[in-house]
């Protein structure tokens, strides 16, 4: 009997010991060890990233759609996001309208190299404001802080009284100029973001390089400036984004001679089509005659710098982690 007792004892222990674990294991995977490990947290955060993922690749999608639409599609109400055809004579008058290939070289030429100066004269103020001990350093910093913080309307009067003295608007020296010497368009915010990469390097890379003999621009080039590539790359990238996408200053500065693509999505839709544009939904906002072309145009104005992020995607995010942009 006793024997009896001390098995049916062991066997509810047993029980007891199996169902314990299988309880704690469901629970650690429903809710985890940590709060954000847990079954129920990882659907949460999957969902949130869904609805946050959908809310910015909707206004591309209604783009895409919109500009592959007919007259008719747009007319009708029945017909979403899908069209009944695809219709590409929108693209062929975008292209007509923004004049395209005339418009890409001068956005590219303000974008391009006004990226390229921005990443060399920003980083080599971040690497002065970061490493090298001079009178004013502070005052400096903080003046580039000031510049940064100040809004650009407050400036926009007394810049287009000296570019005109100079003969620079309507010309892409407004823009580049400006970059050379690390004031282009957040010129201080990249400043700011080598500065912080710069001090997080090892003091020891250049006192090993000053022994040896090494000048101060020659640590620069050799040594910071290889070092700092996932910086150079989201400057770059931050840079050209903003400077193909800009429109306040460009309508100020760029008229005439040198227009760039946002300037010319603005009036395309009278260029292209004139008096034709008869506005069936005034209160919606929209005009099914132009808004096809106009979604066609802001499509290939948007799809070069889209596509230089999906190439550098990856060593985008590696500069960013590396810069400290994250932290």
């Amino acid at each position: 009997m006793k024997l009896e007792k001390a098995y049916k004892q062991v066997k509810l222990d047993i029980t007891e010991t199996l169902a314990h674990r299988k309880t704690q294991k469901l629970k650690r995977l429903v809710f985890g060890q940590n709060v954000k490990d847990g079954l129920i947290a990882k659907l949460v955060i999957l969902a949130l990233l869904t609805v946050i993922a959908f809310l910015y690749v909707k206004p591309i999608l209604y783009m895409i759609s919109t500009s592959l639409k007919s007259v008719a599609d747009m007319i009708d109400p029945v017909v979403g996001l899908i069209p009944r055809e695809l219709n590409f004579n929108n693209y062929k008058d975008a292209w007509k309208g923004l004049n395209y290939p005339e418009g890409f070289v001068d956005t590219m030429t303000i974008a391009l190299f006004g990226s390229i100066l921005q990443v060399f004269t920003c980083a080599l103020t971040g690497y002065a404001l970061a490493r090298l001990k001079f009178p004013g350093k502070n005052l400096f910093f903080f003046l580039i802080l000031l510049a940064f913080l100040i809004p650009p309307q407050l400036t926009i009067v007394p810049l287009y009284m000296i570019y005109s003295e100079l003969g620079w608007i309507n010309t892409p020296f407004v823009f580049l100029v400006p970059a050379l010497f690390g004031q282009g368009l957040r010129g201080a915010l990249f400043i700011v973001i080598f500065r912080q990469f710069f001090l997080s390097q090892p003091k020891a890379l250049e006192e090993a390089a000053k022994i040896d003999g090494a000048s101060v621009f020659r640590l620069f080039f050799r040594i910071m400036m290889p070092l700092a590539g996932g910086a150079c790359l989201v400057v770059f990238l931050f840079s050209f984004v903003w400077y193909w996408n800009m429109s306040y200053e460009a309508a100020l500065f760029l008229s005439k001679d040198f227009t760039p693509l946002s300037l010319r999505l603005s009036s395309m839709q009278m260029e292209l089509l004139g008096n034709k544009a008869i506005n069936f939904s005034a209160g919606m906002g929209q005009d099914p005659v132009t808004e096809g072309p106009k979604m066609a145009g802001a499509f290939l104005i948007i799809f070069p710098p889209l596509l230089i992020y999906l190439i550098a995607q990856r060593w985008f995010t590696e500069g960013i982690e590396r810069t400290g942009l994250v932290e």
